[in-house]
């Protein structure tokens, strides 16, 4: 399927694996494009289709389940939905290196899908407190999504050991090192 190599990053909500995908984006020396998910979500303000997200309706998003069209999906908050186009991935791993963006469970079955050719990332935060914090500083979202997240957040650090990589996101600009070389050398040695 692919020429390009994967990787992928998950994590709870709020624990900065956006800033560090981002910031990997930016090094061009990695070669990587961004898989962007497809979701039934409302966009935020600032959020662009086809750049952040492409935003589809809910039967859509099942019409695409039904021809078996993702390489994962999953229903992440009640009725809001995420998944991964197995069209748009091929066509970038022709060229590049993919970045994923993806919720836990979604981590891992990209993993198992792609397996020596994918590197998985777990980010997290020192403490699950510091996560609250961050979820409440960013001004996003309602008291119940805060509270929803949370404890999202504490089934999905269970399963960081399904990861081959944990970063403890305590100083962003040491973690924007970290994964960088991190990935480096993944992408060397592969």
């Amino acid at each position: 399927m692919n020429k390009g190599k994967c990787i992928i990053f998950s994590a709870p909500s709020g624990s900065g694996k956006t800033t560090l995908v981002k910031h990997l984006l930016s090094k061009d020396e990695l070669n990587l494009k961004f898989s962007v998910s497809v979701t039934t979500r409302q966009a935020r303000e600032s959020e662009k289709e086809g750049v952040d997200y492409h935003f589809v309706s809910k039967k859509e998003f099942l019409e695409n389940i039904e021809n078996e069209n993702f390489l994962e999906f999953e229903q992440v908050y009640n009725e809001i939905y995420y998944g991964t186009l197995k069209s748009l991935v091929k066509k970038k791993l022709k060229k590049y290196n993919v970045i994923f963006d993806v919720d836990v469970d979604g981590g891992t079955k990209l993993k198992e899908f792609f397996k020596d050719s994918s590197l998985s990332v777990f980010v997290k935060t020192p403490r699950l407190d510091d996560l609250e914090k961050r979820l409440r500083d960013r001004n996003k979202d309602s008291e119940k999504s805060i509270s929803e997240r949370l404890n999202k957040a504490k089934i999905e650090i269970v399963k960081q050991d399904q990861f081959d990589k944990i970063i403890i996101n305590d100083d962003l600009n040491k973690s924007k090192d970290k994964v960088f070389h991190i990935v480096k050398d993944f992408l060397i040695k592969s």
